[in-house]
């Protein structure tokens, strides 16, 4: 006579999620297979990303610390990486403002160079978005997968409760619960890349602010022949608290950073 432990044993060996890929046969192996590439493709964009964009990350911290103390772009170009996104769009502002001055039919530098960085900023923007159309289509198509799976491991289990004539709740409940596994599966695949997908897309989005500030920053350079960058200077604690105590007399208020005491724009930077 078989003990409760003992039958509870066999009853572990008949459900589960094994038992419930050999039932469904070769569709349900082929749907379970699919989900896991997926998941795993999901988790190595998020962390390649995830990678990439900190790299770009770190490379903007090093234009704002020293890039513009330089005395010229191409000097300027020296401080950066050869890779960096950054060294591309200076290197392809260099390379606009050399081209115009070879076209025989006059366009303006002005364009020509926009046209340039204009380009330069796409490519990154696009690199940077390379995989997250794979996350959009997992979070979009996972569910359906696993549900997929879970229409034939059901179809399957019942065909086999009708062939044997016992449709008692015993007997349907096990297969059918098996069958919910693979919705369950495609649920744990599809979560994880949306989350990934909205993370990924939020954190190029700065990305790209920051690359746009970066680019006007050098286009304006370019086209005020040098006199025209942003001011790097930085005031210490002590410094702000004797300018905030001074008194504020007619003709010596405090100059904003990159004016002379006319009011005109100053090339020196600090």
């Amino acid at each position: 006579m078989a003990t409760p432990a003992s039958g509870a044993a066999v009853h572990g060996k008949e459900f589960g999620l094994l038992n419930a890929l050999n039932e469904g046969g070769i569709i349900s192996w082929a749907t379970f297979i699919i989900l896991i590439v997926m998941s795993i493709a999901s988790f190595y964009i998020l962390f390649t990303k995830l990678m990439q964009q900190q790299k770009i990350i770190n490379q903007g911290k090093k234009v704002r610390a020293n890039f513009w103390n330089s005395a010229n772009l191409k000097e300027a170009a020296t401080k950066l990486d050869q890779k960096s996104a950054y060294r591309a769009i200076v290197d392809d502002a260099l390379l606009a403002q050399d081209q115009h001055s070879k076209l025989t039919d006059p366009v303006d530098q002005h364009e020509w160079v926009a046209g340039g960085l204009a380009r330069s900023q796409g490519a990154i923007g696009a690199r940077l978005g390379e995989g997250l159309a794979f996350l959009a289509t997992v979070g979009s198509t996972a569910p359906f997968i696993g549900l997929f799976g879970t229409v034939v491991g059901i179809y399957r289990a019942l065909i086999k409760i009708g062939a044997t004539g016992d449709a008692s709740i015993t007997t349907v409940a096990g297969p059918v619960g098996e069958a919910l596994i693979m919705t369950a599966l495609g649920l744990i695949v599809a979560v994880p890349a949306v989350l990934a997908y909205n993370w990924l897309i939020r954190r190029n989005k700065t990305i790209m602010e920051d690359l746009g500030a970066f680019t006007n920053d050098v286009h304006g350079y370019l086209a005020s022949g040098g006199s025209v960058k942003p001011a790097m200077a930085t005031v210490s604690p002590r410094a702000q608290t004797k300018t905030a105590a001074a008194p504020t007399q007619r003709g010596s208020e405090p100059l904003r950073t990159g004016m002379t005491s006319t009011g005109a724009q100053s090339d020196r930077v600090s």
